[in-house]
């Protein structure tokens, strides 16, 4: 007989004071990223600088709490590298407040950031094992579809900046379309779990491409309907590129077949291609991408005024930036939103930039590491899948700014105002966390190893 050697099992004490430790330090650069707003606007520290120093220290206090309680095993890195980018956020929405007060509004932002860290918490305390997800494949898909859909319901929909991606609640505004990618990753990766051999094996080869059976086709299909759908009634290319994109890298994570890949791309390319011959305000977006300097386009209603000035915007900046309070986000219309991006580049220069992607890439990194740590296959694709809309978005956003791409209306994650989107991605990372829990968990440890029953200590 074996004796059990409990102490065995490693502790997460030492992981939990180093996360803490690191969550302290994302709190005090935004604290003196802040006071560096109001050294440059008025050379001296805001006034409200304690009250929202202790305001964003409470809430994150608070999720750490509800982290270290209920997943004590997560990835450390996960929850102060978002409070950092929500933070900066922040700071950069009280910066763009102090020029233009009836646009952005940094204690409106500190709430939905409360906001987010209560669903955060929520999620971590319901969903206790996210493999239950599992389970409601079908009804994520449907419930995906659904709010996808309900911008289009006549007296519910509303139309603001030309596209119809809200839905009015009371005497507020949400985006359903922010909810409906978290329910829609969640089909994808219960589905592709279910067909992977399927879509994987079935087929035939055609020179050095193997093509899937025709009736294999069905999924892919439907979701560039539904894409596509929603770039030509919604006028919301953005999250149409957003759902196809994470639609085809989950299926090649499942699949490891690039014709999948191929055929995707194809039809969404086509679809585009003749979305903007057929319909005049996506032939617009492709105007401004292709010549944004045209004077034409420059005055025109929903031209590249936005897109000249963001980039005007980013040149004055240069590498080193105008410096925090210092620079003129203003002028660049909904700098506090959508160009908020821009506003950073101007005040913190390219190496601002890079700083701030490095962030972004270390979240993604975290949950891809989380996806090839996960022990089962639904687990690998969600995570993957999570992980991949994070970096997909945030090069739509990043490529759209600078013109690489069509320009989109998607919102940097965890940095623009508003509060779907900002409550959307807090539940996305609380996913990632509880995820990155379950694989880093160590297996249950039998305590006895003779006779027929064992007892086993988690």
């Amino acid at each position: 007989m074996s004796a059990v050697d409990v102490a065995a099992v490693p502790t997460t004490a030492k992981r939990r004071g180093a996360q803490l430790v690191m969550l302290a330090f994302a709190v005090a650069i935004v604290m003196v990223a802040y006071a560096n707003v109001g050294l440059g606007l008025n050379d001296q520290v805001p006034a409200g600088m304690l009250t929202y120093g202790l305001g964003l220290g409470v809430l994150m206090l608070a999720a750490y709490l509800v982290l270290a309680k209920f997943a004590p095993w997560a990835d450390p890195l996960l929850l102060p590298l978002v409070t950092l980018v929500n933070g900066l956020g922040l700071v950069m929405i009280y910066r763009i407040e102090q020029s233009a007060p009836k646009l952005a509004s940094a204690s409106t932002q500190l709430f939905w950031t409360g906001l987010g860290i209560v669903m955060f918490s929520v999620t971590l305390l319901v969903l206790r094992d996210h493999r239950v997800l599992q389970r409601l494949t079908y009804t994520a898909g449907f419930t995906g579809m659904a709010l996808l859909i309900l911008p289009l319901v006549p007296g519910l929909g509303k139309e603001i900046n030309g596209a119809r991606i809200w839905v009015g609640v009371g005497g507020f505004s949400i985006q359903p379309g922010e909810f409906a990618k978290l329910a829609l990753v969640v089909f994808f990766a219960g589905y592709l779990v279910a067909k992977r051999d399927v879509l994987a094996l079935a087929g035939r080869r055609l020179l050095f491409i193997d093509l899937p059976r025709a009736r294999d086709l069905g999924p892919v299909l439907i979701t560039w309907i539904l894409s596509v759908g929603v770039l030509v009634l919604e006028k919301d290319l953005g999250t149409s590129l957003l759902l196809f994109g994470a639609f085809v890298a989950m299926l090649y994570i499942a699949t490891q077949r690039t014709s999948w890949v191929l055929i995707g791309i194809t039809l969404f390319l086509s679809g585009a291609f003749a979305a903007g011959l057929l319909f005049d305000h996506v032939k617009a977006r492709f105007d401004v991408w292709l010549d944004p300097a045209d004077p034409a386009l420059f005055d025109k209603v929903g031209g590249s005024a936005q897109l000249m000035e963001g980039l005007f915007g980013m040149g004055s900046g240069g590498v080193l930036g105008t410096g925090l309070g210092q620079g003129h986000p203003d002028l660049i219309p909904l700098s506090f939103s959508d160009f908020i991006f821009t506003a950073t580049g101007e005040e913190l220069g390219l190496t601002g930039l890079m700083a701030l992607l490095m962030v972004y890439g270390l979240i993604v990194q975290r949950g891809l590491r989380t996806a090839v740590a996960a022990r089962d296959p639904f687990s690998k694709l969600l995570a993957g899948g999570i992980s991949f809309i994070l970096a997909w978005q945030v090069f739509i956003i990043v490529g759209g700014v600078t013109n690489l791409i069509p320009l989109t209306g998607l919102v940097t994650p965890f940095m623009s105002q508003g509060g779907s989107a900002l409550l959307a991605n807090w539940i996305l990372i609380a996913l990632l966390v509880r995820m990155s829990d379950a694989a880093r968990r160590p297996p249950p440890q039998a305590i006895q190893d003779e006779g027929l029953t064992q007892v086993f200590q988690r």
